[in-house]
């Protein structure tokens, strides 16, 4: 009997210790829930602050997307009203003017080529 008694404050002892794991087990899985919980509330804020912000920049995105459309539309009438005042301006001038019309056009031509022989001198010579 002797025995029994001395194991009895061990037993009592071991008890308590696996009591104290056991609650610091709970306590611990009870502030991990808590932290989970306040870090999911905080993903969902952010979400929420997050999505009006991503709308907006998408819309001015969109936006500037259909001015630069809308810019280049109108460049490119402008060009062919350009050109097609510059036809009509060079047809007029070659009807009123012909002869002066074809020497300006064929020392515009030979211009062009002494141009194009200066370039290609220059390229075999390097």
């Amino acid at each position: 009997m002797q025995v029994k008694t001395t194991l009895e404050p061990h037993n009592n002892l071991v008890d308590q210790a696996a009591q104290s794991a056991d609650n610091a087990i709970k306590s611990t899985q009870q502030v991990a829930n808590q932290a989970l919980d306040s870090l999911a509330g905080s993903v969902q804020e952010a979400r929420k602050q997050a999505s009006p912000l991503l709308n907006r920049a998408s819309e001015q995105a969109s936006a500037l997307a259909h001015r630069g459309l809308d810019a280049v539309r109108s460049s490119s009438q402008q060009l062919r009203q350009t050109a097609l005042h510059a036809t009509d301006t060079t047809a007029g001038y070659i009807k009123n003017d012909p002869i002066k019309a074809v020497l300006i056009a064929a020392a515009t031509g030979a211009a062009l080529m002494a141009l194009v022989s200066l370039i290609s001198r220059s390229r075999s010579h390097d």
